[in-house]
């Protein structure tokens, strides 16, 4: 877990997946592994693998920073081979540093695994230490070698049986992907909190030119192949030259989708279990100005995720929408600053003001969400400088005010700035003319929830899909 002063001011996702397999060995899997990679640096920018499976041989390149840094063209043509597995990665579970960068590979008598995962293991320590037991060696701290090891220890099994066993066994949240001697294998948790889909390349071929597992559609965009379906919940499934298996692993449970992905996490052009991410912040905006209407001559979107919300608003209450907020996107995310001057400095650095754009304007922000209040402070005090006559603050999501235990970044609960604080009283801190978040019911409604569509919002209630220790946590998420 990262220490107070390391965190910045926005949740951070865990990591990205990305798996390839092609039906041509000919053709290089880790090229395209790179590129499903790029599509997908938003979900981390610690570090970044890339496996690729040639001639029965798995070889691995992994390094600390964003894909760019890590990788070349001659690291890539190093991994030539037929499928590959990448991952970008944001620590939540285990250290900053090269030893828990993935994918994870595994070598052992009977061949050879590499393993990607996105999400947090709930029970990690207890499947660590049973593992150990039997003589089984770790060299890193993170859950996802968890996996792996738990994987090879079953090989003798045989792959189908391995996979399950091992998926039966873990706890938490978790997408991955898995690539073997001969196959590349995709696995959803059974509440499906984090995402992964399933993609198709070209045309030549009984079974196309080859697929893609990723964590969003935009990674299958990225590399010109066809969105198919999302993995379902507790769903297996196993790809190799003919076929796409496809396997459920557990009873059926309700689905539990991170709300986050589509408020912060995920990209405007990705689908995410057939709810369009970029739609939902239009709608959110919508019935936050429904909601929270408030009189004003202008309406900015704090970049990227806020953009949206913001068309959305001002579509909703007549406000005319503008630029207003701009962003450096070559400025590194403010949890590497040392201490709070240093990140709330980075945090000035990353955000300016078009002046003649907000100059005597009654201004309304719209932001994704607010966790401590750093960067929503910074802006009113900018937006103030710059002429803003007023400035009104609305957040598409709602208050953040629990700990999330699936694969997001959250500071300690003591550290949420909505947890102790009332919506008056935040406003008065951050020194907003207003403030108002959307109700719990309006995110869901942005999102569609229904009964098949229902969404972990165990940060924003306290209600987790399936129990956590230290919190009385519900074992069933909240949906209309």
């Amino acid at each position: 877990m990262k220490s107070s002063i390391e965190l910045g001011d926005k949740l951070h996702e865990e990591c990205g997946v990305f798996g390839v397999f092609l039906n041509d060995p000919l053709r290089d899997a880790a090229s395209l592994a790179y590129y499903g990679l790029l599509s997908l640096q938003h979900r981390g920018q610690e570090s970044a693998g890339i496996a690729a499976v040639r001639e029965k041989t798995i070889d691995c390149r992994k390094g600390m920073g964003l894909v760019g840094d890590v990788f070349n063209a001659d690291t890539i043509a190093q991994l030539r081979g037929s499928a590959a597995v990448g991952h970008v990665r944001y620590s939540t579970t285990g250290s900053s540093c090269v030893e828990n960068a993935q994918p994870f590979v595994s070598r052992f008598k009977l061949g050879s695994i590499a393993v990607a995962h996105n999400g947090t293991l709930t029970n990690a320590d207890v499947v660590r230490e049973l593992l150990e037991d039997a003589g089984i060696g770790f060299i890193s701290s993170s859950d996802s070698e968890v996996i792996v090891n738990l994987i090879a220890k079953n090989y003798k099994k045989g792959l189908e049986k391995a996979l399950t066993d091992t998926i039966k066994f873990i706890k938490g949240s978790y997408a991955l992907v898995v690539l073997t001697d001969d196959a590349l294998v995709g696995a959803r948790d059974p509440n499906g909190i984090r995402p992964l889909c399933l993609g198709k390349l070209g045309t030549a071929g009984p079974s196309n030119g080859g697929w893609v597992l990723a964590s969003e559609s935009c990674a299958i965009d990225a590399v010109g192949g066809e969105f198919v379906r999302d993995i379902e919940p507790g769903e297996l499934i196993i790809i190799n030259n003919d076929e796409v298996l496809s396997f459920s692993f557990s009873e059926k449970t309700r689905r539990a989708v991170c709300s986050f992905e589509y408020v912060y996490f995920a990209r405007p052009d990705s689908i995410i279990d057939k709810v369009d991410v970029y739609g939902s912040r239009i709608r959110a905006g919508e019935i936050l100005g429904r909601e929270s209407a408030v009189s004003a001559d202008l309406v900015v979107g704090v970049p990227d995720s806020g953009v949206p919300a913001a068309i959305g608003y001002g579509r909703a209450t007549g406000t005319l929408f503008g630029l207003g907020i701009v962003k450096s996107k070559y400025v590194g995310r403010t949890f590497i600053a040392p201490d709070q001057a240093a990140r709330e400095k980075a945090v000035s650095v990353k955000h300016n003001v078009i002046g003649r754009e907000v100059r005597g304007k009654r201004v309304v922000i719209i932001d994704d969400s607010i966790v401590r209040g750093t960067t929503s402070r910074r802006l009113v005090s900018i937006l103030r400088k710059a002429g803003a006559k007023e400035v009104h603050i609305r957040v598409c999501s709602p208050p953040v005010r629990f700990p999330c235990y699936f694969g997001i970044d959250t500071p300690h609960r003591k550290d949420l700035i909505s947890n102790e604080n009332s919506v008056t009283e935040l406003c008065t801190s951050l020194g907003a003319d207003s403030l108002a978040f959307i109700s719990v019911e309006g995110l869901l409604e942005s999102l569609d929830a229904n009964e098949e569509n229902s969404y972990c919002l165990g940060c924003f209630t306290g209600e987790y899909p399936i129990p956590v220790s230290g919190e009385e946590a519900s074992i069933s998420p909240r949906g209309r």
